[in-house]
């Protein structure tokens, strides 16, 4: 993944969202599976009418199975004429050719060194659930989940501050062989909306492999009774999955937004992240 567009190129920057429930993930995947890039970039061909060729789409955060995004971003790279041909109507024609659970809300020439995956500083998800005795509203139950026992969110709050900073979230991570859990969380907060939905917001530099969904299964064990507040940062610590953490089903998860420096600061920031990560007084050894 480059930051040089290569030479009668222009870098495209895609704003989207999608409803999950019907895809299976965002990526590609062999034997035929519904995916979100898949769509997209079938689309583009069709739109395009270059139907032999597929311009891949980089995106900011691949979300699995079944996770929603409001707040999307991707790239693509297509031929400068293309682009001049196209770019007009291009946004109208896409509306017209994707399904209905997806949509692209903005086409527009990317600054020089964007990347949509390695130019981002953050990435904001939300969490919904609720603990309503009757279940969840028929028309939210493809987005929010429901825990069948009375949530204390003060506890969850309390339990959620110890995860703040840059830390090794092994313990809430799958892991991924030579992929570094070391992640800055910069922001875990719950609040109780008017109509009983708990939103759970959890923002950082970037997440690892089920991240967001184990610490939302860890917050919600808190938050029944079942485990004491500091009982997370001990999982934490520990540094070690442990069978108590549950991964949340992926219906409640929404990516929200995804943030970028100035343009300025775009290659800077690159480099940062395809550096290899390490805590302080920590060996890199294993991390990329």
């Amino acid at each position: 993944m480059s930051d040089e567009v290569e030479p009668g190129f222009v870098r495209v920057r895609l704003d989207l969202s999608y409803d999950g429930t019907q895809f299976s993930g965002w990526a590609k995947q062999a034997g035929g599976r519904r995916t979100v890039q898949g769509e997209i970039e079938d689309a583009l061909r069709t739109v395009t009418r270059t139907r032999d060729t597929t311009y891949e789409l980089t995106v900011a955060g691949r979300t699995d199975a079944g996770v929603h995004a409001r707040g999307q971003v991707a790239h693509v790279d297509l031929p400068g004429e293309l682009w001049a041909e196209h770019e007009e109507k291009l946004l109208k024609r896409l509306a017209g050719r994707l399904p209905k659970d997806v949509r692209v809300w903005s086409l527009t020439e990317a600054p020089a060194g964007f990347n949509a995956r390695f130019s981002a500083i953050w990435r904001r998800y939300a969490y919904r659930v609720t603990d309503n005795p009757g279940g969840v509203d028929p028309l939210l139950r493809n987005h929010v989940l429901w825990h069948d026992w009375p949530l204390d969110v003060d506890a969850m709050n309390e339990a959620a501050r110890a995860l703040l900073g840059e830390h090794d979230f092994a313990a809430y991570c799958k892991r991924r062989e030579g992929a570094t859990t070391i992640r800055t969380l910069q922001e875990l907060s719950l609040v109780r909306g008017a109509d009983g939905i708990i939103t759970a917001t959890v923002r950082a530099d970037a997440f690892c492999h089920n991240m967001v969904r184990s610490l939302i299964g860890a917050l919600l064990f808190v938050g029944d009774g079942h485990r004491p507040p500091d009982w997370p940062g001990k999982v934490l610590a520990a540094g070690v999955r442990d069978s108590a953490v549950h991964v949340v089903r992926p219906h409640g998860l929404t990516l929200e937004e995804v943030g970028y420096p100035a343009d300025e600061l775009l290659a800077a920031r690159n480099k940062e992240a395809r550096n290899r990560r390490s805590l302080p007084g920590a060996a890199a050894a294993g991390c990329c």
